[in-house]
């Protein structure tokens, strides 16, 4: 057996090099690139083998290790999993900052290669810098904790293990049905110590993702129970995007007439004016879709999780069958359905020729809705401040908006931000959002005229990504203009990568929401009987002791603008149009520092939320809020 000398570190860097996938009949290379802030544990190993010979793998400077692994994150979500990118940390707090980035990799089920540096298998200079040690076990580093939040892990503490290591991680990352976060751990020793590699290591590896094909008795039950219902309703999960499925599900849909709606992870897989799309579903869902969700008496889940989001916490469709179609045998058995174990297109096509000449038994019932909610939409569009105004979360703090609008000169709504910002746009445009209302907003109100748009990361709804995700977007999609979609509690929390858009000449346009607050969690506690309790940004009142003092106002645009974006300071509607024409004119990242009044986000439409009310208090509207809990807990399935 012919073998090649190589440190670990270039063996690793080789063999990602011969990675390839392959999808209807498609091959592409599987690792685009890698992600890399070096330090100690990581530089002289992983480091100095990019830097030797990196072969086609293009590598990035992150700035912030939680940043760039979300950016790897997003890159891979916008490749619909086809390809992907490395990120690389030192040890320690660098490695520590992905962890974040891994769980929400594995919420997702988006593949991400953590190559995390690690202390010295030798253990003889212990303990190295930033090594914690326990005292009961000494093989435990920062890298343990990666365990509970990755799909795959590993640690190689010896060069030859590199190879079982690699192949492991790529079964995991090219596996549809169980991919997720994938963490190898490289102890900074191992990365240059030398073996003889068997040169067959290194040979180019095609890894087909192939499309599960249903079996034929579970086609025969979905065949069954779909004819056994006179309106079902399709739920359409990020599974449809991630196969490729977008025509088969249109096809499904018109053939036999059953409306659709959308999970945040689905959304763009489909134009938003198909007469039978009927939009976001479930707690951040819309009138039409929440409406015939009630009426339905079939669930058709293709290619989604189910989580309390797009269910309403099991209460939306609790007396409504459930049947779904998924890859993931895990997934398919939620709420204890009739399970069609497929890829989504196989799955689709298999029960659509199984299911003949049937046809739905919905009327007007469709149209309606959807003409019902596109009034609705418009009236949120057109939403102004004015004398007498009462603001969609109405009952919080309508006696305060007099002052936010003082302090911010500004009298913009977010749901009118929101119409602008849609109509003026690049149809082509992707959006990208993770977090706080926005996310609410976007998957009511946005309509998405052109497919795969819509960019949102809610399986871990991870604060911070948004930027970050923007900028691997940009990376996966980088002829297309896109958008962060940010508050400004999740810019604080994490921007750092805009260095990096700017470093790469990859432009990215941050539309940053700026309400001076975690909004959505003071819609929650003041929605549930609390006060409006650390969740504005306030200044610490000496009378008081608490945060209950004057609203502090940011000048986020300065901020950006001493990185060198173009920036711009918007507090009218005129000020928004003019930005955002102009923003496209540019060659450089842009940020847009918008103004908004709280509690101009949308509200729920005959959706609820489980949440964790008190069972004992005092107050009077808390306990309401827990009888209210109650009582839908009597109206949603069990489990």
């Amino acid at each position: 057996m012919s073998t090649i000398r190589l440190t670990t570190a270039q063996a690793l860097v080789k063999f990602l090099n011969n990675q390839y996938v392959e999808f209807d009949g498609k091959q592409q290379r599987f690792v685009k690139g890698i992600f890399t802030i070096f330090g100690h544990g990581n530089v002289l190993g992983l480091g100095q083998a990019l830097e030797e010979d990196p072969g086609e793998l293009e590598v990035y400077q992150g700035r912030n290790e939680q940043g760039m692994a979300n950016a790897a994150i997003a890159f891979a979500k916008q490749k619909n999993r086809k390809q992907i990118m490395a990120a690389t940390s030192s040890v320690g707090p660098g490695a520590a900052n992905m962890v974040t980035s891994a769980a929400t990799a594995t919420a997702n089920n988006i593949p991400v290669l953590l190559l995390p540096g690690d202390v010295f298998a030798t253990r003889q200079p212990d303990p190295v810098l930033q090594q914690i040690e326990h005292t009961h076990d000494l093989s435990i580093s920062t890298n343990d904790a990666f365990r509970a939040v990755s799909k795959y892990w590993d640690r190689v503490c010896r060069p030859e293990q590199l190879m079982s290591a690699m192949l492991n991680a790529m079964r995991v990352l090219t596996n549809p049905a169980d991919t997720g976060a994938v963490t190898i751990a490289l102890p900074q020793d191992v990365q240059g110590e030398a073996w003889d590699f068997p040169e067959s290591f290194f040979a180019k590896r095609v890894h087909r993702i192939e499309r599960r094909q249903p079996s034929l008795e579970s086609v025969r039950d979905a065949v069954k129970l779909i004819r056994s219902k006179k309106k079902p309703l399709l739920v359409l999960g990020g599974g449809v995007r991630y196969s490729e499925a977008a025509d088969a599900f249109v096809k499904f849909a018109e053939k036999f007439n059953i409306p659709f709606a959308e999970t945040q992870a689905g959304k763009g897989t489909i134009e938003s004016s198909h007469p039978l799309n009927l939009g976001g579903i479930g707690v951040t869902g819309n009138l039409a879709a929440n409406t015939i969700a009630k009426q339905a008496d079939l669930i058709i889940g293709v290619g989604t999780r189910f989580t309390d989001f797009t269910t309403a916490s099991k209460q939306l469709f609790s007396s409504a069958e459930i049947l779904t179609i998924n890859v993931s045998e895990f997934h398919a058995s939620k709420l204890d359905a009739v399970k069609v174990v497929a890829d989504a297109k196989a799955g689709l096509e298999a029960i659509a020729e199984a299911l003949g000449d049937y046809v739905s038994a919905y009327g007007n019932e469709i149209s309606e809705a959807k003409q019902a909610w596109n009034r609705e939409l418009e009236r949120l569009c057109s939403v102004a401040y004015g004398e007498n105004f009462t603001p969609e979360i109405a009952g919080h703090l309508d006696e305060k908006l007099p002052e936010y609008r003082e302090a911010f000169g500004s009298e913009l709504t977010q749901t009118g931000v929101i119409g602008k910002v849609n109509e003026l746009i690049d149809d082509d445009a992707v959006i990208v959002g993770a977090s706080g209302s926005l996310p609410g907003d976007l998957q009511r109100m946005w309509v998405c005229k052109d497919r795969n748009t819509y960019h949102m990361e809610y399986g871990y709804s991870c604060m911070g990504y948004e930027i970050a995700g923007a900028f691997g977007v940009k990376l996966a999609e980088p002829d297309k203009e896109v958008y962060a979609m940010v508050g400004d509690g999740s810019f604080l929390m994490l921007h750092s990568e805009l260095l990096t858009s700017l470093q790469e000449g990859q432009k990215i346009n941050i539309i940053l929401f700026d309400n001076s607050g975690f909004g959505c969690i003071n819609n929650l506690q003041m929605e549930n009987g609390m006060g409006s309790f650390v969740t504005e940004f306030r200044k610490r009142n000496l009378e008081t002791g608490q945060l209950d003092g004057p609203i502090m106002t940011i000048d986020y645009a300065k901020v950006a603008e001493g990185y060198g974006l173009k920036t711009y300071s918007v507090r009218t509607m005129e000020e928004l149009e003019t930005a955002l024409i102009d923003s496209k004119k540019q060659s450089i990242s842009t940020l847009i520092d918008i103004k908004v009044l709280p509690k101009t986000m949308t509200h729920g439409y005959g959706s609820w939320w489980h949440v964790g009310v008190a069972e004992v208090s005092t107050k009077e509207s808390v306990q309401a809020a827990y009888r209210n809990k109650q009582e839908n807990l009597k109206l949603a399935r069990k489990y």
